[in-house]
């Protein structure tokens, strides 16, 4: 079972760097997976030196997640690929804002005329126009903002769009200097052509990973039901005792990701539909997801279609648990000790939000020394659980972390990334089996990418909500403090 997850989390971790710094350094790849995957390598050789009972030292541990990330990173800035724009960036002094990868990025070159109708798109009452520098990724226009954000971002955009078409992307951020600044780039749709709405969402494709994962899901929610081979071999009829744990999985994967997608389409965003993954083997599937093919427009809709996911999961996932839990028996906690993704003796004080819960269905008949084995839907429940807790984690680009951008801006957001990074790793010494996905986060980057609008803040409710589901991210992945298994229990 090591060896299986540490070729998971090769295969994962090898993936992840081709597809995020392969393009903006020479240093081989294979280089830098070796350096990233060598704390993983070093742990697995000491646990089948020394077994489970001995725990790797502390200042080895140390030594390696310190070390290795440091190194990682000097690797990447030896072979950085310098931008084309830092010939310029040196000669102004100052640093344009980050903006999105686009392929083949050429700036049409404008001339006087469209100079002078350019300039005229920014009313000085708005934002007062400077000057206009040329990239040749894009038009940096810098100046004074005079109005709102939103209103400033909305009268130039509608001014450029009136005047260039869909010629320009027009992006809003923050400069270096904490002036805003906007930027106007290629649209990429404009050269590569619109597809249409079928071909963007593959119907056919979603259906049939759908199918694929329901029998994959299926399968092992027969294993999960406690029917063995042979009896299956003998009355194949069994396997749909496994439907309960598949279709409440599929149903929670599936809400979450629906509540992406129908976020993205409210602000008319370009997004395929849910794309399953199944796996013959662990749990049936490795998720879903879907891809969003047009940049956000602002931190607000970031912020939406962020935080929709895990919302959505959580109302499927939080009742099919509670009648999950209504339908397991109580164990007593095996010598090995229960944990939090053992199924068949899950400790509930492994997490604050189990134990409530638990507590809620099973009042007394659950103590503090005995552990619960779950009902294939209570499995499907915490699973549910455990994704939504993975998905908030407020690091790069997952749901979490495009609510900390979208509540306090992409270089806090940044910052809030590096430490809980940290903390995830901290915790996983507590919790072992989220030793791999705390590894795996320091293979995210750590900040998200910018929305075109990324100044506007958001409103007061939606600040509330995003401290709602940081929140929540705590009450799943936090073991149940002493006080409270007192009080309880």
């Amino acid at each position: 079972m090591v060896f299986f997850w540490l070729i998971v989390l090769g295969l994962v971790t090898y993936m992840l760097l081709q597809r995020s710094v392969s393009r903006i350094t020479r240093t081989p790849v294979g280089l830098l997976w070796l350096v990233m995957m060598m704390p993983a390598f070093v742990l697995t050789a000491w646990v089948m030196v020394h077994g489970n009972e001995e725990p790797a030292p502390t200042a080895l541990l140390l030594g390696l997640f310190i070390a290795c990330p440091l190194l990682y990173w000097a690797l990447i800035q030896k072979g950085r690929i310098e931008p084309q724009t830092a010939k310029s960036k040196a000669e102004s002094g100052d640093a344009s804002p980050p903006l999105p990868p686009l392929s083949k990025p050429t700036l049409r070159p404008i001339d006087k005329d469209e100079e002078a109708m350019l300039q005229g798109c920014f009313p000085w009452s708005v934002y007062y126009l400077q000057n206009i520098e040329y990239r040749p990724q894009a038009m940096i226009c810098r100046g004074q903002l005079r109005s709102t954000p939103t209103v400033a971002y909305d009268t130039v955009k509608e001014n450029i769009r009136r005047h260039f078409g869909d010629r320009f992307l027009v992006l809003f951020q923050e400069g270096l200097q904490g002036k805003p600044v906007f930027a106007l780039v290629p649209n990429p749709q404009v050269e590569k052509g619109d597809r249409s709405a079928q071909t963007l969402t593959r119907p056919g494709l979603a259906l049939g990973l759908l199918l694929v994962t329901l029998f994959t899901t299926t399968a092992v929610g027969t294993y999960l039901a406690g029917v063995t081979e042979e009896q299956l071999q003998a009355t194949p009829a069994l396997i749909l005792q496994g439907l309960p744990y598949a279709l409440g999985l599929l149903i929670i994967l599936g809400c979450h990701e629906m509540g992406h997608y129908l976020a993205a389409r409210r602000y008319k965003m370009r997004v395929t539909l849910p794309y399953f993954i199944p796996v013959p083997f662990f749990l049936g599937t490795l998720g879903a997801f879907i891809q969003m093919k047009s940049p956000v427009p602002n931190r607000r809709a970031l912020f939406d279609v962020g935080i929709a996911g895990p919302l959505a999961g959580l109302v499927v996932a939080v009742p099919l648990l509670l009648w999950g839990l209504s339908q397991s028996t109580i164990v007593p906690i095996p010598e090995t000790g229960a944990s939090l993704l053992n199924f068949e003796a899950l400790d509930p004080k492994a997490s604050v939000m189990l134990t409530l819960l638990s507590k809620l269905v099973l009042g007394s008949a659950v103590g503090a020394d005995e552990a619960i084995h779950l009902h294939p839907i209570a499995i499907a429940g915490c699973l549910g659980l455990v994704v939504t807790a993975l998905n908030l984690m407020p690091v790069g680009q997952l749901d979490g972390g495009h609510i900390v951008h979208a509540m306090y801006g992409q270089r806090i957001g940044g910052i809030v990334g590096q430490v809980a990074r940290l903390l995830v790793f901290g915790l996983a010494l507590v919790h072992p089996e989220l030793m791999i996905w705390a590894i795996l986060l320091f293979f995210i980057p750590a900040a998200d990418q910018p929305a075109l609008n990324d100044v506007s803040e958001l409103d007061d409710r939606r600040d509330l909500l995003g401290l709602v589901a940081l929140t929540l991210l705590v009450m799943i992945v936090l073991p149940a403090p002493g006080i409270l298994t007192r009080l309880l229990y």
